[in-house]
């Protein structure tokens, strides 16, 4: 009796284990990029911290790379190889957006969040993540496969170019004023689509002008007619949607803020604990042996 027990028991567990990696692999995905060797492989797979097999494994590949981004960018940002990678977990509804990179040099979490938010991508957890220092535009489009292939129904295909032409003219942008007050610019933008929609190109000029303004920016006449090009093409989506999922992005962002200083000063606290703990045991010890403090 007690074998046919455990028998019962050991099937119950595999059973469960084995649901378990399905839902991981139905809700995840890895996407690598084509140019990799096998040991580079296996350096992403550390840094998303899952072992290769565990999820789903999809490729992206330079043409693929140059379908979204070729004329948005210089060729030497996309380059020849398709290197950075990405792994994502689809989240339940109302979760929020979870971004974390590693060794991407040309796109901050940020960037990456908002692109994802315009292409229509949103509740999920990814890992943005290169063996070495690269730039990072083969992960957009990874990004994009991995989302389409989870959930089975495809992006919005203007949303998702609005989305990479997002993310290169803010990364182009930080690299002249800075990264939080780029993303801050272009976000602002995003949120008054339904009156720049009715604003002539000066007169939407001048709006941005205003807006950069405000965070002591000055932009050149290059910076303010791509912004202007990004502007007229986020009009062409559904613009109160958009605006919707902006100010959702902005709280996740500001959500993952407070948490990592909740999660600072409980560190901080247990460092207190821990002393006063320490502190404790040697005073113990110094009157159990007559110690005095020198």
């Amino acid at each position: 009796m007690k074998r046919i027990i455990s028998v019962l028991l050991a099937a119950l567990l595999l059973c469960g284990c084995t649901a378990a990696l399905a839902d991981s692999e139905s809700s995840s995905r890895a996407v690598i990029g084509a140019d990799l060797s096998n040991s580079e492989i296996q350096q992403v797979y550390d840094i998303f911290g899952i072992d290769r097999g565990d999820v789903k494994e999809l490729t992206v590949t330079n043409a693929d790379e140059r379908e979204y981004l070729e004329g948005l960018v210089s060729d030497s940002l996309i380059g020849t190889r398709a290197i950075s990678c990405i792994f994502i977990e689809s989240l339940d509804e109302g979760d929020g957006m979870s971004v974390s990179v590693k060794n991407i040099s040309w796109c901050t979490s940020d960037m990456y969040i908002n692109a994802m938010v315009t292409a229509g991508i949103s509740d999920a957890n990814v890992i943005f993540a290169a063996p070495f220092s690269v730039s990072g535009t083969a992960a957009l489009t990874g990004i994009y496969k991995a989302y389409e292939d989870i959930t089975g129904e495809k992006l919005d295909a203007t949303a998702k170019l609005v989305g990479t032409q997002e993310l290169t003219t803010t990364a182009e942008l930080a690299d002249e004023i800075g990264s939080a007050d780029s993303t801050a610019i272009v976000n602002e933008l995003k949120l008054i689509l339904d009156k720049t929609k009715d604003m002539s190109d000066e007169e939407l000029r001048q709006e941005i002008i205003g807006i950069a303004a405000k965070y002591d920016v000055e932009l050149t006449d290059s910076q303010l007619d791509k912004l202007i090009e990004l502007c007229r093409a986020m009009e062409k989506l559904d613009t109160t949607q958009l605006k919707e999922k902006v100010e959702q992005a902005q709280q996740y962002l500001k959500d993952a803020i407070s948490d990592s200083g909740r999660v600072a000063e409980f560190f901080h606290n247990i460092g207190d604990s821990i002393s006063d703990v320490i502190d404790a045991i040697i005073g113990f010890f110094q009157r159990l042996f007559g110690i005095a403090d020198e």
